[in-house]
């Protein structure tokens, strides 16, 4: 099923939007089939970082096809929702069925329109969203705690140092007691991230930092994502949990292990009177955690979709897709992601980091 969607029904699009590229340019057949080849090309990229072969090309080239054929999947989904509004226009005899061929206008505009849209995608994710979040609680806090949350940074090809550099000036500017990280530190592959030493960059957060893994660190190869984690000075909670001042820190495997634990045994081994915080990085199955006892738990994974319309299908997937959510005394957040997979577009959705404070109840 999930071979389907992402595969077939990609490939689908790519024929749809190629055949009305072709009719659409009033080029020679030289000059459409050089337009559509470009178009397939770009997307064919895809396979190289999917098959991790750009792993063997120079850094630089390695940067340009990840960006090009990632980048390629969201430019043709727009294209496909773009023509199929505009087949529908004609079928309704809204837009005559002339417009759509050897129109030099249209295809100007179209191109325009595309430029447009996805430069303000690539502006908007540049914008880190600062996302407050008040927490309170019964059970005894020294002093009021202040936590920053981040989930999703996918560091590799297309989130070199000098981005996280950026992400670690907004965390540290917070002055926060402790960093908590719902998974996918690691974006696909581990290559960029060792050889700009990443892992020195991450340890100058300036408090304790834990996290949990996400499926992406089971992509880059969970061995030496799990070595990554201990370079950076961040300490991995995998199935455990650690007791940190007045709080108890719980942090669960990726589904991607199809052996973890469940919640409920997890606790069974955890500080429950002091405030519990669970890291899991998929938001399924929000009610194990609200039976166990959980106080607060935090997640990423969703993007929230990334780009409009796809939050619509993760709001269907999802009990909570984004954002605050409550199960009776358990609280909950959905990040969509300090960092983003693939082509670095936010159309509908934003990229954030969660500052978090918990004090007790008046």
């Amino acid at each position: 099923m999930w071979m389907f969607v992402f595969l077939i029904l990609p490939l689908l699009g790519l024929a749809y939007v190629g055949w009305h590229v072709w009719v659409l340019l009033p080029l020679s057949a030289w000059g459409r089939s050089l337009v559509v080849a470009m178009l397939i090309g770009s997307f064919l990229l895809l396979f190289c970082n999917l098959g991790r072969s750009i792993d063997r090309m120079p850094m630089g080239l390695a940067r340009l096809v990840y960006d090009v054929g990632n980048s390629s999947v969201f430019v043709l989904l727009y294209l496909t929702m773009l023509f199929l509004v505009l087949d529908l226009l004609r079928l309704v005899r809204v837009v005559p069925g002339a417009w759509l061929h050897n129109n030099l206008p249209l295809a100007v505009a179209i191109t325009l329109l595309m430029f447009v849209v996805f430069l303000y995608g690539n502006i908007h994710y540049q914008h880190k969203v600062r996302e407050e979040l008040h927490l309170t609680t019964s059970k005894q806090l020294s002093k009021p705690l202040k936590l920053v949350l981040m989930s999703d940074l996918h560091l590799g090809y297309h989130n070199p140092r000098k981005e996280l550099a950026r992400w670690i000036d907004l965390v540290n500017a917070e002055k926060p007691d402790l960093v908590l990280i719902a998974g996918d530190i690691i974006d696909m592959s581990m290559r960029p991230l060792v050889e700009e030493n990443m892992a020195e960059e991450l340890r100058r957060i300036e408090a304790p930092v834990y996290a949990c893994l996400g499926n992406h660190e089971y992509y880059s190869g969970e061995p030496e994502a799990q070595r990554f984690y201990q370079e950076a000075g961040i300490h991995l909670l995998r199935d455990t949990s650690a007791v940190v001042g007045d709080l108890c820190l719980l942090g669960r495997d990726d589904r991607s292990n199809l052996g973890r634990k469940d919640v409920a045994a997890i606790v069974r081994d955890a500080d429950m009177q002091k405030y519990t915080i669970l890291l899991d990085h998929q938001p399924y199955h929000l009610e194990r955690t609200e039976r166990a006892g959980i106080d607060f738990q935090f997640s990423g994974h969703t993007h929230y979709g990334q780009v409009w319309p796809i939050s619509w299908i993760t709001d269907a997937i999802y009990e909570c897709a984004f954002g605050p959510h409550q199960r009776g005394n358990t609280r909950y957040y959905v990040s969509s992601g300090i960092g983003i997979w693939g082509g670095k577009f936010r159309i509908g959705t934003r990229s954030e980091y969660v500052v978090a404070t918990l004090d007790n109840q008046e």
